[in-house]
């Protein structure tokens, strides 16, 4: 399985650790060479389109559309390890920000996931590389938990405020609130859960497709939140917080508008990475709002979001310190080095 060389000897020193940024710089991707919407995860997944199978038309267009869009934000200035999966076991493998996250504080979390044939995702290749080429002073590994039914599916699940600390929610099947709370006492975060549905009464499967923080706005729909008191609230905390919010409808979301990253290139803005679905979705008013903090960076991932993703779900950001002065590849490690596990 092909992908980025792992470098940098894991003794190396890293460059001083600044605060807390919403948008990284480095992000990595997965290009699957098997694409195809799980039906492991059509059951509360009402974006999935089903019924495509094994179909190689679909499969080469998500192949090319990963691709494309690695290139556009290495373009961008964004810095991309791109991985490959070759396989053919884990149709949901372009989604990597399910199964784990890193943080400003060197800390990495791997995540139960709920779906059984999403459980292979995990990827030890991924975080060796990781503690390579970043520095990475614990893994702290959820994933024994989905053996007691306990699913927590990272940065889909849950929508961080990586500066301000708080941890957007939307209650479903994926997001355990036990497993929440646990995550943001270890990882320093206020948990901030809510029922959300869609127009059909369905609960939203994952918040990032309903809601995207970034420096200094918030896209959300906040139809889907009926609770009134528990809409004020993640208002007044996004309001609180220096956000300006941008209130996405039903037909947005199906559109994967909120399904967006803010992202760092060369650029002096940042960039606001989003599908040309989400981008065609979005009002004059809507993109003004943005455009006087970022850039719009429209990515067609058309064919990967027939599994029910856009391109949120394909980055996992990187918010690690970069090691300094690269020498020769390191001897390999094992994967259990530096982890800890967490049972219930």
């Amino acid at each position: 399985m092909s992908g980025p060389t792992p470098a940098p000897d894991a003794n190396l020193t890293a460059a001083p650790r600044a605060n807390p940024t919403q948008a990284p710089s480095a992000a990595v991707l997965i290009r699957p060479h098997h694409f195809r919407p799980n039906p492991a995860t059509a059951i509360d997944n009402a974006f999935q389109t089903t019924g495509l199978g094994l179909r190689r038309d679909v499969s080469a267009a998500a192949y090319h559309a990963s691709t494309a869009a690695a290139r556009r934000l290495t373009e961008a200035g964004v810095t991309v390890h791109l991985f490959d999966d070759e396989t053919a076991e884990h149709p949901d493998s372009v989604f990597p920000n399910n199964w784990f996250s890193t943080h400003n504080d060197g800390r990495i979390a791997l995540y139960p996931m709920y779906a059984q044939n999403r459980r292979g995702e995990r990827r030890p290749d991924v975080i060796e590389f990781l503690k390579f080429a970043y520095r990475v002073e614990e893994v702290t590994d959820y994933s024994g938990l989905e053996l007691d039914g306990i699913h927590l599916e990272g940065t889909g699940a849950m929508v961080l405020d990586h500066t301000s600390r708080i941890a957007y929610t939307a209650r479903s099947r994926r997001a355990d609130p036990k497993l929440l709370h646990r995550f943001c006492t270890a990882f320093g975060y206020e948990p901030m859960m809510f029922d959300a549905r869609d127009e059909e009464g369905t609960p939203v499967y994952h918040t990032n497709v309903m809601m995207c923080v970034a420096t200094d706005f918030a896209l959300v729909c906040l139809d889907a939140i009926a609770d009134v008191k528990l809409r004020s609230e993640v208002v007044g905390r996004l309001r609180e917080t220096g956000k300006t919010v941008v209130a996405l409808t039903q037909a947005q979301v199906r559109a994967f508008a909120g399904n967006a990253i803010e992202l760092r290139g060369s650029s002096s803005r940042r960039l606001l990475a989003l599908s040309t679905t989400a981008a065609a979705a979005l009002t004059p008013d809507q993109v003004e709002v943005v455009e006087s903090s970022c850039d719009l960076l429209a990515l067609d991932v058309s064919p990967i979001e027939l599994a029910g993703g856009s391109i949120r779900c394909m980055i996992a950001g990187i918010h690690l310190d970069p090691r300094t002065d690269p020498v020769a590849a390191p001897a390999p490690r094992s994967a259990a080095d530096d982890v800890v596990m967490i049972a219930s």
